[in-house]
């Protein structure tokens, strides 16, 4: 059972032609809106991978909450974690046609507290996800709990460290990468001294994973034409986690996670595209099999290289 702690959002995508700059002013080509959320998202893609999962995160006590509910329910998530005593935030996300994207969220009610009280719950083989806004202080409720936690949202160096001293694997992006922790020798250091598998995602350049061992292997992301780049990150997430409940290497995880994302970009919103497992294998296979509609290129292949 994987239990996801994080972010449950009602997404508002506002469709523009270019991302405006301060001062600003863009006409919309239009307004979806849909359900979203890191956690809710990452929770969303490990169970179309066939995981067993449940949504800890925290919502309001209203309809659109429970319809919010309702639809995770549809995918197959357990909600009885869910705490219903805070609000479904909103985040508004701008999407260019090319699938550039930024994204105004507004800041959850899921407390320290309220992540101790389930980290207490998770069991001895169950794995808890939780997202970077939680640490530091989420470092010190963990205990022996086998965590995942993808990195964004974390804000400064002590978070991250806090984070791979307290998770088996970290998930975080290049860019967050080099400012929280450093270069690739920096983050090789990091992986090992805290004995994390720590994964720094690049988008369409792909992937490094720093193992605890010191060793070090890259993959590449599939080519896909992007509709909406938007949950990708989540997609791999959840993804990963559901690979590495199934007893996959970290390695393997990665790479499968990595097939999953590029294939969640090629239709719009942040769960939408995200794949079931079968679509993924049958990427991975070369099979015209049940992949999401929308235009894609032939896969290069996510592959690992010989540890450098």
């Amino acid at each position: 059972m994987i239990v996801f702690c994080g972010y449950a959002n009602a997404d508002m995508t506002v469709g523009v032609p270019v991302l405006p700059g301060a001062g600003e002013r863009v006409q919309a080509t239009r307004i979806d809106r849909g359900d979203g959320g890191m956690g809710a998202n990452a929770a969303v893609a490990a169970a179309r991978m066939g995981a067993g999962v449940r949504f800890a995160g925290v919502v309001g006590d209203d309809p659109m909450s429970e319809v919010f509910l309702a639809r995770l329910r549809e995918d197959g998530v357990d909600t009885s974690w869910t705490a219903r005593g805070g609000t479904l935030t909103t985040s508004v996300i701008l999407l260019t046609p090319d699938g550039e994207r930024s994204i105004i969220s507004q800041d959850d009610e899921l407390t320290a507290a309220h992540v101790a009280e389930v980290a207490a719950r998770v069991g001895g083989d169950d794995l808890l996800y939780l997202d970077g806004y939680r640490f530091p202080e989420a470092a010190d409720v963990l205990g022996g709990v086998r965590a995942v936690v993808d990195l964004d949202g974390a804000e400064t160096a002590a978070a991250a460290r806090a984070a791979l001293r307290a998770a088996a694997h970290v998930i975080v992006g290049r860019e967050q990468a080099a400012r929280l922790i450093g270069d690739d020798a920096a983050l090789a250091a990091a992986a090992e001294a805290a004995g994390s598998h720590l994964i720094v995602t690049a988008g369409p350049l792909g992937w490094t994973l720093f193992a605890p061992d010191g060793e070090r292997y890259d993959g590449r992301a599939i080519s896909v034409e992007t509709v909406d780049a938007t949950g990708a990150g989540d997609c791999f997430a959840g993804t990963y986690c559901a690979e590495i409940d199934r007893g996959t290497a970290p390695v393997e995880a990665a790479r499968f996670a990595a097939v999953a994302a590029g294939l969640s970009c090629t239709r719009p919103g942040a769960r939408d595209g995200s794949p079931t497992r079968a679509a993924v294998r049958a990427y991975l296979d070369g099979s015209t099999g049940p992949t999401p509609p929308g235009p894609r290129e032939a896969a290069e292949g996510s592959e690992e290289r010989d540890p450098v």
